[in-house]
């Protein structure tokens, strides 16, 4: 027994771009620029719909990934071959990694700044060393986690002089 396919049927595997645009979460504009930016092609159109094959999903999940990774979206389109399949250089992966991390250690010097604000037994900020340091960094533009982790003297100290004992807490 032999089988003929029918090639038009292949035509239902193909999704148009509202369909995409219903599995992907993303607004048909959206997927417009996309194609536009060559991250993703549509294989023809059926009438005046866009349509494109069943791997359109994962290539939209890449691009999010690479965006969520913070990516632009000239990288993001560099990560895919001609044939638009995923062609990931390590390097570029490696390197964005190294900025995550610098950006995570900026973040964790912030957050320890602010607690540090939150917290601070000195009566005004503007007393304490810690801030001090803090708004110097900003005016210059160099804060980042080192400006926290200079000397660190006890605010109680800086504000009562030497002579007193500082709280326990300290200048975090």
């Amino acid at each position: 027994m032999q089988i003929q396919v029918n090639l038009k049927s292949r035509h239902f595997l193909k999704m148009d771009i509202s369909e995409v645009s219903k599995r992907s979460g993303l607004p048909a504009s959206t997927l417009r620029y996309y194609e536009e930016r060559g991250l993703i092609a549509s294989v023809g159109r059926q009438g005046l719909r866009r349509r494109f094959d069943p791997g359109v999903l994962e290539q939209l999940a890449l691009v999010s990934l690479g965006q969520a990774a913070g990516f632009s979206l000239e990288e993001i389109s560099q990560m895919f071959s001609a044939e638009r399949q995923p062609n990931i250089d390590r390097t570029m992966l490696a390197t964005k990694a190294e900025q995550l991390d610098s950006m995570i250690r900026r973040l964790r010097a912030m957050r320890d700044g602010l607690r540090h604000a939150a917290e601070c037994p000195a009566p005004s900020h503007m007393q304490c060393p810690s801030f001090q340091r803090l708004l110097k960094a900003a005016a210059d533009g160099t804060l980042g986690p080192q400006t926290l982790r200079q000397r660190k003297v006890p605010a109680a100290k800086a504000v009562s002089g030497p002579e007193t004992s500082g709280s326990a807490q300290g200048d975090r």
